[in-house]
């Protein structure tokens, strides 16, 4: 019986993978056909592959309109002008070190059986075993720092959280993804929840928690459902519950769902909108791994963090901190969009270059332009020219080039691009998006759109050009958050590099 995949991750969905599946299933009547998460090669999607003696044989992209004639070389075992090779030998995916993603795409998502069989549990089944501070132990030898944008190091909120006296104490998952240009928290969810579930309850385990949140934006709607059609399932098996695998201690999930706040990304923004309200920066202290949730104990991290303790568990700590470089331990989710050839994730471990990743993995701009500029780390994140492109992505060496790693996203841009609108973007969207609880988020935001607009107009250049230094300066010291803290370095780094793209035409051509 010939074994057909097909991705169900909404990436997937998006192009017409649920038709193509539909399709290959009235076709090929006596195939099964098992939809799996995404491989992280988008613009390979839909994805179809099949099971063969060498392999699994890729298909891609498959349009509905393809079906026919792919199910057709299928059948006939011919060749096809969709036909990839084996996918595993595929250059791209061959060449990444894949750990958080090293099951995504080869199974049903939820099939635990399947998670199991590919080396899933391994991590809770230790931590069950071991000393809870052993376990906190083992993390903060891995050298892992938290995904989320800042990098702090993971270990240090585990013995924080796990040394705190308290009547209950929590586990918090920030699952909402808002930068642009970053996918990797909705594909892992949508593809490999058990592996997100495993590592919160380890994580639960070792500093002492009995009850978890995942946080997922209401942009993410297939991320929801699976994640909770995945902790159903795991608390049915006892991966969760009030005695994790039988080993007589206790920590159970629960999926919730944000209001559509991109500051709810800052952790104790999350925290007040899980406690019910809006969505607003707290002041610290207290941090919250000793006043977070309901005033108890709680660690806090994104996907990509928790779902690392699984192979630092399962694989142990010192393999895990022989990858990467210097500070910078385990591997990366680089995420490629924007003006990009080939869109998608590539895990490696920290060190590559911008440029191996940008032209390398990502073929270079979709456009066939050149590069001009790329912003590492979201929305707020600087810009790098073309000029920069060989910095080694780890925390230390893009800090030093004036850039911030973040979440792992990248996004592209051509020699199209006006750099001075941007600039005014960024001033933009932290007006829209501040919660407004400190002025010079609320108030500067908005003040540097003006600002933006009359150095584009050519009024007053100079005396312009100082206002929007001076306004960055007050935003950047005096916000409560990173996201007015933040919202400076992409105007920054745009005058800086593209000091040009702010002179008016007009100017320009006099």
């Amino acid at each position: 019986m010939t074994t057909l995949y097909v991705p169900r991750d909404s990436a997937a969905r998006s192009v017409g993978a649920d038709e193509v599946a539909g399709r290959l299933a009235g076709l090929l009547p006596d195939a099964t056909i098992v939809r799996t998460g995404s491989r992280g090669a988008l613009w390979l999607e839909p994805l179809v592959e099949v099971d063969t003696p060498g392999g699994r044989l890729g298909y891609g992209p498959v349009t509905p309109q393809d079906a026919e004639s792919v199910a057709a070389a299928i059948s006939a075992g011919t060749g096809h002008a969709l036909e990839l090779g084996l996918v595993d030998d595929l250059p791209w995916l061959a060449d990444q070190h894949r750990l958080l993603f090293a099951r995504s795409g080869l199974a049903d998502p939820l099939d635990a059986d399947a998670y199991i069989a590919l080396g899933g549990l391994r991590a809770l089944r230790a931590a069950v075993a071991m000393d809870p501070l052993a376990v906190v132990a083992a993390v903060e030898a891995s050298g892992l720092r938290g995904r989320g944008g800042a990098g702090f190091p993971a270990g240090i909120k585990w013995r924080t959280v796990a040394a705190a006296e308290a009547d209950r104490k929590y586990v918090c998952i920030n699952a909402d993804e808002g930068d642009s240009g970053t996918f990797a928290d909705r594909l892992l969810m949508e593809g490999d929840p058990f592996t997100l579930i495993e590592g919160a309850a380890v994580a639960g385990l070792a500093v002492g928690a009995t009850q978890g949140y995942a946080y997922i934006r209401s942009e993410y709607p297939d991320a929801v459902a699976t994640m909770r059609d995945a902790v159903a399932e795991a608390r049915h098996r006892g991966w969760l519950g009030p005695s994790v695998l039988g080993g007589g201690r206790g920590f159970d999930l629960a999926v919730r769902v944000g209001a559509g706040s991109y500051v709810c990304g800052e952790e104790t923004a999350m925290l007040e909108s899980l406690e019910g309200r809006r969505g607003m920066v707290r002041a610290k202290p207290p941090i919250p791994a000793l006043a977070g949730l309901h005033g108890r104990p709680t660690l806090v991290h994104n996907v990509l963090t928790l779902a690392s303790v699984v192979s630092i568990l399962g694989d142990g700590a010192d393999a895990y901190a022989a990858l990467g470089r210097d500070r910078s331990r385990g591997t990366q989710v680089f995420q490629l969009a924007g003006n990009i050839a080939r869109g998608g994730i590539v895990e490696l471990p920290f060190g590559p270059t911008l440029r191996e990743l940008v032209e390398g993995y990502g073929g270079g701009t979709r456009s066939g332009r050149p590069v001009r500029a790329v912003q590492l780390g979201g929305p707020l994140g600087a810009y790098l020219p073309a000029s920069r492109l060989d910095v080694a992505m780890d925390y230390e060496s893009v800090s030093e080039a004036g850039g911030m790693l973040g979440h792992g996203g990248i996004v592209v841009f051509d020699d199209t691009v006006d750099m001075a609108e941007q600039a005014r973007f960024a001033m933009e969207f932290c007006a829209e998006e501040s919660c407004g609880k400190c002025t010079p988020c609320r108030i500067g935001a908005v003040r540097g759109v003006e600002v933006v607009d009359r150095l584009r107009a050519g009024g007053d250049p100079d005396g312009d050009r100082e206002v929007l230094l001076d306004l960055c300066e007050v935003m950047r010291d005096g916000s409560l958050c990173a996201m007015g803290g933040l919202t400076p370095q992409p105007v920054l780094s745009a005058l800086e590099h593209f000091g040009e793209d702010f002179i008016p035409r007009t100017a320009v051509g006099a």
